[in-house]
């Protein structure tokens, strides 16, 4: 109850002190405070995925600006050397208002990233956009079957449905690449799990059987117990060092992300960056008033 009462008062407090809590989450405003979270990353033999901050747009205009700065961020990104990829949020780029602009949009940014036989991931967003997001995937894994993934989220009772259903896109030679988070969005209990045991138990099912069926998985967690119940699973079906890799967000859980480094695991660290932080910031804190504690704790720790 206290914590989403402060979620819920935090956006209507000025950006100077929200950006206290956001600036460890955030890599900050412009390309180039991107390009050197990047680049310190890497030297600690972390990959990235880049995202450029901005979700829910209002107008096509909007659209067509963001495919100009993701095109421009692949330059940037290809010719400072980066060893990372690219995420998009299919929102961001007019899904909401025409989902055709969206889809051209995105195809030129995924057609961008693979002249650098580059990857783009499709991100998922709350559950309206599932099925145009899933459908935005397919027809651009069926043109671009190396450079295109998409984000699954287990605490979707859909989700293994979903994955079911998309393994007609799968072969051994260029095998499915999805992302497996917990989910974020606020969702009804009809559509989503709701109980921190049970969205776990989901995590690893379909961890289980994307590691079964060859899917290259992105084990997106925080979460110790679903870390070292990934590691069983990996061990459990033999899964090379090169068809899997574990995935974290930028500032969260260091300590947890530098023990999977170093037992020798691959790593990619999601680098937000832009301009729309603050409306990121605090979404995703009305989205999941948990984190509550771990921004009161950085307040504390940035005095």
């Amino acid at each position: 109850m206290i914590n989403r009462l402060i979620a819920n008062t935090i956006p209507l407090l000025p950006e100077r002190f929200v950006w206290l809590f956001s600036r460890s989450y955030i890599a900050g405003e412009s390309v180039d405070a991107a390009m050197s979270a990047c680049r310190s990353l890497n030297s600690d033999g972390i990959k990235t995925t880049i995202d450029i901050l901005g979700e829910f747009i209002r107008s096509l205009d909007e659209a067509r600006k963001n495919r100009d700065e993701y095109l421009a961020l692949i330059e940037t990104a290809q010719g400072a050397g980066i060893d990372g990829n690219y995420s998009v949020k299919p929102t961001m780029f007019g899904l909401l208002i025409d989902a055709e602009v969206c889809y051209a949009h995105i195809r030129d940014i995924v057609a961008k990233a693979a002249d650098y036989d580059n990857f783009i991931r499709i991100d998922m967003e709350d559950s309206g956009c599932v099925d145009l997001e899933i459908d935005l995937f397919r027809r651009l894994k069926a043109e671009f079957p190396k450079n295109v993934g998409l984000v699954l989220q287990a605490y979707l009772r859909r989700t293994r449905s979903d994955l079911e259903s998309l393994m007609d896109l799968h072969t051994p030679d260029v095998p499915l690449n999805f992302r497996l988070c917990k989910g974020i969005y606020a969702e009804p209990r009809r559509i989503a799990f709701q109980r921190h045991e049970e969205i776990n138990l989901h995590f690893l099912e379909d961890l289980g059987f994307m590691l079964q069926k060859g899917i290259y998985p992105g084990i997106a967690t925080h979460d110790r117990a679903l870390v070292d119940g990934a590691l069983k699973l990996i061990e459990s079906y033999q899964a090379p060092r090169d068809r899997y890799e574990f995935q974290m967000l930028y500032g969260v859980t260091p300590e947890l992300r530098s023990s999977i480094v170093d037992a020798g695991h691959t790593m990619r660290v999601y680098v937000p960056y832009g301009r729309h932080w603050f409306g990121y910031s605090t979404r995703r804190l009305k989205e999941n008033p948990k984190i509550v504690s771990s921004i009161v704790k950085s307040l504390l720790l940035n005095r």
